[in-house]
């Protein structure tokens, strides 16, 4: 009578298991009811433009939502639909020495996104996203060090466009 409990409990604990595993998944986004996603370019909208960080904007959501989910990209039609500008790309003074120079500046990026999710439209939403990086007052923000304060503020403001859109965080 023991064997047949622990057969049948052991049964269940299995079953509620791989059952929960089948819509639950490491990154967060349980289940997708869609197959491709499409990410129109954001145009860089801000006052102060720096070349090129519309297309690398662009690219680090498309090779985020790449390697998050099983998403198909696609150019046109897409299930899902990103699609904004870069509205604020802004450097501040944070803190300052005595003969009034700034000792630490601050880069902030701000991104509207508008998100369309064909197959669910209450999904659907229009949010600003941003992020800052900071940095020393005597150095300027060019090559790697504009590379590396890029990556920091589009790796942030990515995955928190993910995470609203998809894994509902």
């Amino acid at each position: 009578m023991k064997t047949k409990f622990y057969k049948y409990f052991l049964f269940l604990v299995l079953a509620s298991i791989s059952n929960s595993c089948s819509i639950y998944n490491f990154t967060g986004t349980g289940k997708i009811d869609a197959k491709t996603f499409q990410v129109n370019n954001f145009q860089n909208n801000a006052l102060l433009i720096e070349p090129g960080i519309d297309r690398t904007f662009t690219q680090k959501l498309q090779n985020l939502i790449q390697n998050q989910t099983n998403l198909n990209l696609t150019s046109s039609g897409g299930d899902l639909l990103y699609e904004g500008e870069i509205t604020e790309y802004r450097i501040s003074p944070m803190t300052a020495t005595a003969d009034q120079k700034a000792s630490q500046n601050r880069l902030s990026i701000t991104v509207l996104v508008r998100f369309s999710n064909k197959n669910k439209e209450k999904d659907d939403f229009e949010k600003r996203f941003s992020f800052y990086y900071d940095y020393d007052g005597a150095t300027q923000l060019i090559g790697s060090k504009l590379s590396d304060a890029l990556d920091t503020i589009f790796e942030r403001i990515t995955q928190d466009v993910f995470n609203e859109s998809l894994a509902k965080w």
